[in-house]
Parts: structure tokens; sequence; C-alpha cells
């Protein structure tokens, strides 16, 4: 559920009207609603009650200062993978003690400054890892809480480019290997193993996957315990999908996956973390878009918006789905068209949808592409030297810009000249 509906023949956020918003922002823009983004958050934290728990909010989905903020005052902790996430993570309030930093390829230097600022707990991915915390951590006269990434080798049956798990991926340590880094790592100065960490990809549709990889946590807990190791805390990812198309998805209930969690791995008596994104802020956001032209090609109307793959690369990208809907409510005898959803980029690969059923449309009016709120603004290029597009709050009745719109000189005088020219 979300907060985006049609009154008065209007589409709305919340209490206030899209084309209302659009007047006074332009067009294109992202459009939060505070009101979905609360109830996402809620379901995550409610679905895991009755447990010790703490739901780090994957920043990568969506990074703005307001929506990190909003759900930090919710009690959220946050999972980063790079020292901007973690500064950005700290200047919306969010305690060090509450952040989790994740990622294949930490640099020293980010290692530095987050050891400075404090952590929760280092998901660390590799041997070389573990040497350069260990000897950074020595030299800060710290210690270093840390869980190891466990590669489970299990296939999301996600899309390929965001699936995590496998053995072919790029992320974590083989299962079959493990234990030797476990046991490295407890003589290694400096760190404290505190938990387990698994991640095994995104937009998982089928609980399955997370329960053959739970599955094998569970197995390995026990396995690391009889070596020795206090393994206090289970890091189980994120990964949850969510339905872009309400027709031709239904991925699970928060309450199936919090129900799952707790029947292959709630006996431990571990601490647990999960890393929401796409199932807190996906569908928390709209993408607006006016309608430029329609083209008459050879075989095929081409509908032409103002928006473009730079704007929201996920089609492009992944080939993904996105619901587009009329911002006025077409009547129940309106006519369909079929439409190529296209931007004004320079490249073919600029295609949001083809062969899409929609409601007869014309030039200026508005269109809203459902499921915008993950990877949309965070993934914005200046592509075609377009200027990245506002990212708009609402709450209740009031809205806020909360990206702002660059000018052509602000975007362009982000360049300087070498002396020779």
């Amino acid at each position: 559920m979300d907060h985006f509906i049609y009154k008065d023949g209007e589409l709305c956020a919340e209490s206030i009207t899209v084309r209302d918003i659009a007047r006074e922002v332009g067009t294109p823009f992202y459009l939060y609603s505070t009101a979905t983004l609360l109830r996402h958050y809620r379901l995550m934290d409610e679905a895991l009650a009755g447990t010790r728990h703490l739901i780090c909010y994957s920043v990568k989905a969506a990074s703005n200062q307001a929506i990190l903020m909003t759900l930090a005052a919710e009690g959220a902790g946050m999972d980063v993978v790079s020292v901007g996430e973690y500064l950005r993570a700290v200047t919306a309030g969010v305690s060090p003690q509450k952040i989790v930093f994740s990622g294949v390829g930490k640099m020293i230097e980010e290692m530095r400054l987050v050891l400075s600022g404090g952590i929760r707990q280092f998901n660390v991915e590799s041997e070389s890892e573990l040497d350069d915390l260990s000897a950074l951590a020595v030299d800060m006269k710290t210690v270093v809480p840390i869980s190891i990434r466990v590669n489970p080798d299990v296939d999301a049956l996600t899309h390929a480019k965001i699936s995590t798990g496998k053995s072919e991926n790029k992320f974590g340590v083989p299962i079959s290997r493990v234990r030797q880094v476990y046991a490295y790592a407890a003589t290694l100065p400096s760190l404290k193993v505190v938990g387990i960490d698994v991640h095994i990809g995104s937009q998982l549709t089928n609980l399955e996957p997370f329960a053959l990889a739970y599955r094998k946590i569970a197995e390995l807990v026990k396995a690391l315990r009889e070596d020795g190791h206090d393994i206090s805390r289970l890091d189980l990812g994120g990964g949850l999908g969510i339905p872009y198309s309400r027709s031709n998805e239904v991925p699970p209930l928060p309450m199936e996956y919090g129900a799952l969690i707790k029947r292959e791995v709630g006996h431990l008596g571990c601490e647990i973390e999960i890393e929401p994104g796409r199932v807190i802020v996906g569908n928390a956001a709209l993408l607006v878009s006016r309608v430029i032209s329609i083209k008459s090609g050879e075989s095929r109307q081409f509908l032409i918006l103002d928006a473009a793959m730079n704007d929201l690369v996920r089609p492009a990208m992944y080939d993904s789905w996105h619901d587009i809907i009329s911002v006025v409510e077409p009547s129940a005898d309106s006519q369909e068209t079929v439409y190529d959803v296209v931007g004004p980029v320079c490249e073919t690969g600029d295609t949001f949808a083809r062969h899409r059923w929609l409601p007869y449309l014309k030039p200026d009016d508005l269109v809203a592409f459902r499921g915008a709120g993950a990877y949309g603004a965070v993934m914005a290029s200046e592509y075609n030297s377009r200027r990245l597009i506002p990212e708009v709050l609402v709450k209740d009745d009031q809205f806020a810009v909360i990206r702002p719109r660059p000018t052509y000189d602000e975007m362009i005088n982000r360049d300087t000249l070498p002396s020779w020219l």
C-alpha cells in the first residue's frame, strides 16, 4: 500500500494533488510520501517483533537527508557502503553505534574516517580487508567490532546484475573457507568478532532463497561457536522485493519474511540485523513527468516525455518495469492507446516501456512512474548535460523541495579550466 491515490479525479500524494506540486516545482521530479516511508519501516519493525533486532536502512536505495532523518526519527539504523553514505547518515542524526559499514572495496582512508567517528560494526569481505582494518585499528588504539560476510552460494532467483550470493559473485568469503577466515581474524589484534553477515541479492520475490541461505548461516553459527567464536549478531542483509507491476508480481509480505527469520535463526539467541532499502522506499515515491509530444513511427507511436534515462536509469540498465499512470484519473469509458514510452536523451536505450497500453494522452499531460523511490534519484546523472531533477517530500498537506533543480550555470560552473585555456 502507498499514499498515492486518486481523489476526485486527481492523483494525490497524501493530501496534495500531484498537479499542484508540478505547477510549482516543474517537471520532471521525484515525489516521496512520508506516510508511505513510515508505514513500510514500521511493517518491517513489526515483522521482527519479539526478537532483539535493528533495522539498518540501506542508504544506497535513496540517500536524501530528509529521507534519512525521517527514518532516523523512527529509530532506524543505517547500512552504508561508502564513507559518503556514512557521513550522510551521521549528518542526518543517526548514531554511529547504529551504522553498519558494508561494501566489497573499502579504502584505507574510508576506514580511518569511519573509525574516527565510530561504527557499530564493519562487515568484512576478505582477508586483506582484515589485515588493513587490524593494522589501522592498532595504529588508532581502538578495537573494531566485525562480522565477516559469507557468500553462501545461493541463487537469489533475481536479476543477474543484483544477485550477490552466488559463488561467481564478487561479494563475501566463500562458505567453504569461512571457518579458516574466522580463525585468522581471531589472531589479529584490535578486531573483535561479533557476528556473521550475509546478503544474497535484491528484489527477491520468493522466500526460498532466503531460507536456503539462512539455514546455511544457522549451521555456520553452531560451527563457529564450537570453534570458540562469540557469535552474537546476525546481519541477514536486505533484498525483499516490491510489486513494481501490481498485476504481475506478488512478493512476500514483511510479516512472512519476519516469520521465516524467526523460524530459521530465531533459536540461536543472536541479535538480528536486516538491511532493507527497496522495500521501505521503493513504493514511497513517484517520478512525475510531462508529455512533450506524441510521434508516429512506421509501426508504433512514441510517447516522448521530459524525463529520461539519466533521471531513471532502471529500465535501461535492468530492463525493469514501472507502472506508468496518468495524473488525471481516466474515466471508466476512456480509450487506451499503445505507446513506446521514451525520453529525449540521444540514445535508443532511453526507453521506459515498449508496447505499453496507456490512456490516451496529449502534449503537456502529466504521467507518474510508480515504484520510483529506490535506485531512482541516487542513480541519476547529468548525461546529455541534463540537470538533475528535484526531489520533493510530502507530509500530509505540506510539501518541500528536498533537493532543488540546479541552474544551468550551476551545472556548467562545476567544471574548472586549466591554466592554458
